[in-house]
């Protein structure tokens, strides 16, 4: 990463607790200086969007400048909370990153008519985790021009 790389929180929506230790593992195996904030459904995923509940006193702090997202999630999956992420005036821009195990063409076309800005499996080993990461890394951090004032 170099030194322009945009530092913006990430928020990672999943439910699995291996799965969010494993991604935060390779973000720190990448050295990305983006903190990540992770929570275990859709649900807390929108508490945390609008600062209710348990997360009020980020009330101040911006928004996330990235969301990845799981779409098989209990409460609210991840395909409700998209929806209403890209239905909302102040949360629409806020690039999400659909991370899942499904390879369901009508989980992909259904992701993108809901307004998904990328749609990515998750690879199947760590090194190719890490690896995604690198990736995502370079392109939202590095080559993307987010919105300004969003995060």
């Amino acid at each position: 990463m170099n030194k322009e790389a945009k530092r913006i929180t990430i928020l990672l929506a999943d439910d699995d607790p291996d799965d969010r230790k494993l991604t935060l593992d390779a973000f720190a195996e990448n050295r990305l200086a983006n903190s990540l904030d992770c929570v275990q459904d859709g649900e807390e995923l929108m508490d945390y969007l609008h600062r209710r509940g348990k997360y009020a006193g980020l009330k101040h702090a911006p928004l996330p400048g990235l969301i990845l997202l799981d779409l098989n999630m209990p409460r609210k999956d991840g395909r409700e909370a998209l929806k209403e992420i890209k239905a909302h005036p102040e949360l629409r821009r806020i690039p999400v990153v659909v991370l899942t195990t499904s390879k369901a063409e009508e989980d992909i076309l259904r992701s993108y008519d809901l307004g998904v800005n990328s749609y990515v499996t998750k690879p199947v080993t760590f090194k190719s985790l890490v690896e995604l990461v690198k990736v995502l890394g370079r392109y939202w951090f590095e080559v993307v021009e987010l919105p300004p004032g969003e995060n």
